[in-house]
């Protein structure tokens, strides 16, 4: 079957699914504020009792990424990514599901061929080029501090 450009884009657009941008995005905006809401709650829990700002900040982001991991392994996130959308990318939680996910699906293959080799599919080529921007960004910084 060969089509133009024209009649494959009126095939698509008469065969992609409808959304509601109004309600999608109002579902991606209350669920994001709900699990920043939590990680706050999660913040001011560990400053009662007793940890310093800094620690309790640390804390809540490692129980976040474990609380995703494991909603993620159980099934729940998925299903709730799949009602909030762009609400659960809220830039930890996104990141944790984007480790667990690819590893859980290829866990049938083995310990070390799936689960290893497929933790970081998604957040590596992330975590490359955050950190090459952090770089360039350091050489950038550098150099305008020799000659300010």
């Amino acid at each position: 079957m060969d089509m133009d450009y024209k009649t494959y884009k009126k095939y698509a657009d008469a065969h992609a699914l409808k959304s509601n941008l109004w309600l999608n995005s109002l579902k991606a905006f209350a669920v994001g504020g709900v699990i920043c809401m939590f990680g706050q709650g999660l913040i001011a829990l560990y400053k009662a009792f007793g940890m310093a700002p800094d620690d309790a900040g640390a804390l809540c982001s490692v129980t976040l990424i474990f609380l995703t991991g494991l909603l993620t392994g159980a099934g729940i996130f998925d299903k709730l990514a799949k009602h909030a959308g762009a609400g659960t990318l809220v830039p930890i939680t996104g990141f944790a599901n984007s480790i667990a996910a690819p590893a859980l699906d290829n866990k049938a293959e083995g310990l070390v061929t799936g689960l290893g080799s497929k933790l970081f599919v998604i957040a590596g080529p992330v975590i490359l080029f955050g950190t090459l921007a952090a770089a360039v960004y350091g050489v950038i910084y550098y150099i305008y501090t020799l000659f300010a």
